[in-house]
C-alpha cells in the first residue's frame, strides 16, 4: 500500500531552529543551524517513516482568513518581519527550500489558506485508500487521525506515532471529537479561549454524554454542575467560533496531484546534502 508522509514545514523548522543548542555557523560565517537541524531530522522522518510518496507544506506570508472569524486567532504569534535575522528561523527558509530542491522532494508555500488546511485536504482526499503520516507537534491535526492516518511528533529517540488509540487514552474522546474537544478547552498556542469552568475532563465527559460540541450547545440547559451550564450558555457563540476556527476540511485545492508526489530516498546524509547547496 503506498504510504503518503505530509510534512509541516513551518513546524519543523521552527522546532529546529529554536530546538539547537547553539547558533551554527559555517566555514563563511553565515548562520545553518535551523537548515542543519530541518535537513537531519527530515531524513530520519523519512526513514522512520518509509513513505512511498511526500510533501512538505508552508505557511506563506500572507493575510489569515481565519482571522476574519475572530481577530485575535493567533494574535498572540511574534511579527516575525521585525526580529532580527540572527533570530529569525524564516532568515534560514531559502536555504530548506535549495536542500529539498536538492533532494528532489515536493514542497510548496500557501498563498491563501494555512498549512492545516492542505493537510487535511490530503488526508480526507485520500486516507481512505493511503496510508497517511502527518509529522507536525500542531495537535490540531489529531482530528483528523483515523486506522490509516497517524500524526508523528518528531522527537528523535522519544518520536511518537499517535492513532486512535493515543487520542482515546491521552483525552478520553475519540479523534473525530477533537476539534469539538479543543473548542471547549481552548487553545493557548492559537489564542483560542475555551469556556470558564471546563478543563480537559469536563469537556471529556460532556462528549461522551452528547457526542458533539453542537448537540451540548443544544442541551446546555441540562447540565448539571450550574457553573458549567451557565459557562456553556454564555460563552456559545464563542465555542462555536472556536469550531469554525479549529474544524480542518478539505475543500481546498491542492499544490500537488499525488501522482506527482512519489519519492525514494536516496543513500544520503546531512552533511552531503549542505554540501551539495554549497553551505559546508
Amino acid at each position: 500500500m503506498d504510504r503518503l508522509l505530509l510534512v509541516d514545514g513551518s513546524n519543523l523548522l521552527f522546532q529546529m531552529f529554536f530546538g539547537m543548542p547553539a547558533r551554527i555557523v559555517n566555514a563563511e560565517g553565515k548562520a545553518i543551524q535551523g537548515t542543519l537541524g530541518f535537513v537531519g531530522a527530515l531524513l530520519k522522518i523519512i526513514r522512520q517513516t518509509g513513505p512511498t510518496h511526500i510533501a512538505v507544506l508552508f505557511d506563506g506570508e500572507h493575510e489569515n482568513s481565519r482571522a476574519q472569524i475572530d481577530a485575535d486567532y493567533k494574535g498572540n504569534r511574534p511579527d516575525y518581519s521585525q526580529i532580527p535575522e540572527e533570530e529569525n528561523p524564516f532568515s534560514q527558509l531559502p536555504d530548506v527550500y535549495r536542500a529539498l530542491d536538492f533532494l528532489q522532494i515536493k514542497h510548496a508555500e500557501t498563498e491563501d489558506c494555512e498549512t492545516d488546511d492542505w493537510i487535511a485536504g490530503y488526508a480526507l482526499r485520500y486516507g481512505k485508500e493511503t496510508e497517511i503520516v502527518i509529522s507536525s507537534f500542531d495537535s490540531d491535526f489529531f482530528q483528523l487521525i483515523t486506522d490509516k492516518v497517524r500524526v508523528l511528533r518528531y522527537r528523535g529517540e522519544k518520536t511518537i506515532l499517535c492513532g486512535p488509540d493515543y487520542i482515546e487514552e491521552k483525552f478520553r474522546i475519540l479523534p473525530g471529537q477533537y476539534a469539538d474537544f479543543k473548542s471547549l478547552v481552548g487553545d493557548a498556542a492559537d489564542h483560542i479561549c475555551g469556556a470558564e469552568q471546563v478543563g480537559p475532563k469536563t469537556a471529556a465527559k460532556l462528549l461522551e454524554q452528547y457526542g458533539t460540541l453542537e448537540n451540548i450547545l443544544t442541551h446546555a440547559e441540562r447540565i448539571e454542575k450550574p457553573s458549567v451550564r451557565d459557562s456553556i450558555l454564555k460563552n456559545a457563540e464563542r465555542l462555536r467560533n472556536n469550531y469554525k476556527l479549529i474544524k480542518l476540511g478539505g475543500e481546498i485545492p491542492l499544490p500537488f496531484a499525488m501522482g506527482d508526489l512519489a519519492y525514494h530516498l536516496p543513500e544520503i546524509t546531512t552533511t552531503e546534502v549542505l554540501r551539495g547547496i554549497g553551505l559546508k
